[in-house]
């Protein structure tokens, strides 16, 4: 979130919350959708949720070794899913503002924390969690780095985890070989840190980056040659101190389906890449003077990005459905009227819809957003093989088009990073019409927009699932493919 030294700043913020009141009058390009709370609220203090390769949600508990599941229901429902506690990290490590994220394994890496439940800030510790097992490993910090903190992380499409030193301005970077639990130096060229710097995937596998220290300046890494290299500029400027006389802010950075990428700023502006061209145009500004300082965007099935947005890092939060060239305001759950946008997140379902929950250490609220626009069919993923028969508790393969979809799906302003571009497979019996969720892991890429090239993943159909004729899909993204019949012994 800040950079280094600013602890007591944030901790600031966070307990005198401003809570200002906001008339914004916005033209409905878009229907706007609805929010429904969960029925069975958690019983804890909640903070980033990952979506885990069997359909189910990793939460964190706020500033706590503790983490939860949330368990769809057999109908596919996560408003009436019901949670479960998972296995707990090492308990000195409790981080707030961290790199996380879900591997190709279908493991989650957690690296870093602002701060920490058990004390120090910009912490080096880290742990990766193995949801067969039900366990975490602790994993030990890049040789020579003194902090991490809240350091930015994507994962390259040979799905290689990439982290730059965030914390304070470094031009450090690592990579993360997940069968070692080590890391390794790379990349060059890079025009300022990584402090308060989203990444973003693009289509072709190399990554966007707007700066935070350079004027308007973005830069883009080719994980091919390892270099950086500008971008261009945004025109308009985006990252922002809000004049707290930190390192500049950064709202999320966000891959839409058409091929642009939206910038969202910590000032008012946005501007959009077209990763085509290599260009930027500006893009409208936030109505009602709001801005996306640390902020969370969510890629919808329609192609549009739900945004949260507010005045610098004050109440209330407002949300904002944008389609790449207006913003239609939405709905917004009750409890953002007292949330500066820096504490929410949001979260890609495999139903389409969104997942919210807050890291303010003191509310309880998660709900989902229900979109009104549907996918072009163009965008959905296309199942070229799969075995006619599976087997409970046995491993297959499944090959075909755009399984990681067209997006990272979620993105922050640096840290709580919760993409969603992988394979999910969902199996429903035509009798029962009920839900299973088939664990994937080893996907052939994490690569977005991959077209008509064949990708691939294994899946391990579920001991519990119900026998006979079923119908199996892949989803990406809340986007689901059309079904092909399979009968489960």
């Amino acid at each position: 979130m800040l950079s280094q030294g600013s602890s007591a700043l944030r901790m600031l913020v966070i307990v005198l919350i401003v809570v200002t009141a906001s008339s914004i009058a916005v033209a409905q390009a878009t229907q706007p959708g609805a929010w429904t709370p969960l029925k069975n609220q958690p019983t804890f203090q909640t903070d980033t949720a990952l979506l885990l390769t069997d359909g189910s949600v990793m939460v964190h508990e706020y500033m706590s070794p503790n983490w939860w599941r949330l368990k769809p229901t057999n109908t596919g429902s996560y408003v009436n899913g019901t949670w479960s506690q998972l296995a707990s990290m090492q308990s000195n490590y409790g981080p707030l503002y961290y790199g996380s994220a879900v591997l190709p394994d279908g493991r989650v890496l957690v690296e870093g924390g602002e701060y920490n439940c058990c004390g120090g800030s910009e912490v080096t510790l880290g742990a990766i969690y193995d949801p067969k097992k039900n366990t975490w490993t602790n994993v030990n910090p890049p040789s020579g780095w003194s902090y991490i903190g809240d350091s930015p992380t994507v994962i390259l499409p040979n799905g290689t985890l990439m982290m730059g030193q965030g914390a304070s301005p470094s031009t450090l970077q690592v990579q993360f070989n997940a069968s070692t639990l080590t890391w390794s130096s790379v990349g060059s060229g890079k025009a300022d840190g990584f402090s308060e710097e989203g990444l973003a995937l693009l289509p072709g596998g190399k990554v966007l980056t707007v700066d935070t220290e350079d004027g308007t300046n973005s830069e883009t890494y080719d994980p091919s040659t390892t270099q950086w290299s500008s971008a261009g500029s945004t025109i308009v400027e985006l990252p922002s101190n809000g004049g707290f006389g930190i390192v500049p802010e950064m709202g999320p950075l966000v891959q839409r389906p058409d091929g642009t990428v939206a910038a969202f700023g910590a000032t008012t502006h946005t501007s959009v890449y077209n990763v085509s061209t290599g260009n930027w145009t500006q893009g409208p500004d936030f109505p009602g003077g709001n801005m996306a300082a640390d902020a969370p965007g969510s890629i919808l099935p329609d192609g549009n990005v739900l945004v949260a947005t507010s005045p610098f890092f004050a109440a209330p939060t407002t949300f904002f459905e944008f389609d790449g060239t207006a913003f239609t305001q939405v709905p917004a759950p009750p409890s953002a009227s007292g949330q500066p946008s820096f504490t929410v997140r949001l979260l890609p379902l495999p139903n389409g819809r969104v997942l919210y929950t807050l890291a303010d250490g003191a509310t309880i609220d998660v709900e989902v957003y229900a979109p009104n626009g549907s996918a072009n069919s163009a965008w959905k993923p296309a199942i070229t093989s799969v075995p006619a028969t599976l087997t409970h508790g046995k491993t297959y393969k499944i090959s075909g088009k755009q399984f990681n979809g067209l997006s990272a799906g979620a993105a922050y302003g640096d840290d709580a990073q919760m993409a969603t571009n992988y394979p999910l497979v969902e199996i429903k019996n035509k009798k029962t019409g009920h839900v299973f969720w088939a664990r994937t892991h080893n996907h052939s890429t994490m690569g977005i927009s991959t077209g008509n090239q064949i990708v691939s993943t294994q899946f391990d159909v579920p001991a519990t699932i119900e026998k006979g004729a079923s119908t199996i899909f892949v989803v990406a993204n809340g986007i689901s493919s059309v079904g092909k019949t399979a009968t489960v012994n």
